[in-house]
C-alpha cells in the first residue's frame, strides 16, 4: 500500500504541473477534476492503512517525488504534446494499479476495513481511466499531426 500512496504522491506532482501549463483551457480543468479524485482517493488510502495499523513510508514518498521530476524532464525533451501523452500514458498506468488495489481489498474482505466501498473505488478508478484515455488520445492526435514537423 506504500507503494500506491508514494504513487499517488508522484501523480499529484504531475498532475499539478500540468493543470497549470493548461489553467486557462479544458485539460486543465480535467486536470483540476482529476487531482481532486486522486486526493480523495490518497487520503482513503491513507485512512485504510491506519485501520490496517501500515505504517507510511516517507522514503518511499521522497523517492516517487524525486522520480516525478525527472520523469518531467523526460517529457519536455519529448516536447509539449508527446509530453502529455507519455504523462496521461503514466497516470493511466497508476490508477490501473490503485483500481487493482481496491480489488484486493475487496477480496481480502478485512473486517477493519469494512467501512469502506471498495467496489464503488474501483469503478472511480475506471471512470478517471476512462477520462484520462479519452485525453490521451486527444494529445496523440495532435502530437502525430504536428509530426511532419518533425523533419
Amino acid at each position: 500500500m506504500n507503494d500506491h500512496l508514494a504513487g499517488s504522491v508522484a501523480a499529484l506532482e504531475l498532475i499539478e504541473h500540468w493543470r497549470d501549463d493548461h489553467k486557462h483551457e479544458p485539460l486543465g480543468n480535467f486536470f483540476r477534476q482529476l487531482e481532486t479524485g486522486i486526493r480523495k482517493d490518497q487520503n482513503t488510502l491513507r485512512e485504510v492503512m491506519q485501520s490496517l495499523g501500515i505504517d507510511e513510508s516517507g522514503i518511499r514518498q521522497t523517492g516517487a517525488w524525486a522520480a516525478e521530476k525527472l520523469a518531467r524532464v523526460r517529457m519536455r525533451i519529448a516536447g509539449d504534446q508527446p509530453g502529455l501523452v507519455l504523462a496521461l500514458e503514466g497516470l493511466i498506468m497508476g490508477i490501473t494499479g490503485k483500481k487493482m488495489m481496491w480489488r484486493s481489498l475487496a477480496a481480502a474482505n478485512l473486517s477493519n476495513t469494512s467501512k469502506w466501498d471498495f467496489q464503488e473505488l474501483q469503478r472511480c478508478a475506471e471512470q478517471q481511466i476512462e477520462q484520462a484515455e479519452v485525453e490521451r488520445i486527444g494529445a496523440a492526435e495532435r502530437a502525430f499531426a504536428s509530426a511532419s514537423d518533425w523533419d
